[in-house]
């Protein structure tokens, strides 16, 4: 199955977080999507990696894209290695994204920065054909992304470019919200966490607000970059 774009997080949720409107918006051009979770997210302060299987479904339901897959890999305690690359390079040449979505290079998460990095590394040795893999027995053939680009999550990081997400919010709002176990919840008898609060779940908008009026439009999304952004002329800045 080929898809245009694949959005990897480190953990169910992170996708929603930094990168939702962005998905529904290329969804609604016609481009098909998916999300790869690398982990279950069981080490979390709320909620359990069973509910939170069931909420990431109802989250990739909302969102509708055409596949989510999640790779098992240990929360808190995945590396950077040839075993978690070929397991990404796998993903990455199952589904052959030109564009791939990941974690944010720095955040206050230690999985944030290992899962950006772990990605970025497996879409360029997804790449070189002398790497073999395969799925139930059957030989995949090597395939690098042109572009890979990174989400902002909990850090304000200054982004290489933005995305209107104009008209996208309410969507993407309903669906972080579909992880009713993680955020806030005035009735929940949870212990509280750093993305639990009220705050919390107000800046997404007001960092959307902010993104948006930097760039003169009403909500925006923000990406950095590993390479040098290129258009054919200025009028495609337009």
């Amino acid at each position: 199955m080929k898809l245009d774009i694949v959005a990897f997080g480190a953990h169910p949720d992170d996708v929603e977080l930094g990168c939702a409107g962005t998905i529904l918006k290329e969804i609604s051009l016609g481009k098909k999507v998916g999300i790869v979770d690398l982990t279950r997210g069981e080490l979390g302060t709320r909620g359990s990696a069973a509910i939170r299987h069931q909420e990431a479904t109802a989250a990739a339901e909302i969102l509708g894209v055409t596949v989510r897959e999640n790779l098992d890999m240990r929360d808190g305690f995945f590396t950077n290695d040839e075993q978690h690359q070929l397991a990404v390079i796998k993903m990455i040449r199952k589904y052959k994204p030109e564009i791939v979505l990941c974690n944010a290079i720095d955040d206050r998460h230690i999985d944030h920065a290992k899962g950006s990095k772990l990605v970025s590394d497996a879409c360029f040795l997804s790449g070189l054909v002398r790497i073999e893999t395969d799925i139930d027995g059957v030989k995949q053939e090597a395939w690098r992304p042109k572009l890979v680009y990174h989400y902002i999550q909990w850090k304000n990081v200054v982004p290489d470019f933005v995305v209107d997400i104009t008209g996208f919010t309410d969507k993407k709002t309903e669906s972080i919200l579909a992880y009713g176990s993680q955020f806030y919840d005035p009735n929940s008898k949870e212990p509280e966490s750093p993305i639990s609060s009220k705050n919390f779940l107000e800046s997404l908008n007001y960092r959307s607000r902010d993104l948006g009026r930097l760039a003169g439009v009403e909500h925006a999304e923000g990406f950095t970059v590993e390479r040098y952004l290129a258009v054919n002329s200025l009028g495609d800045l337009i």
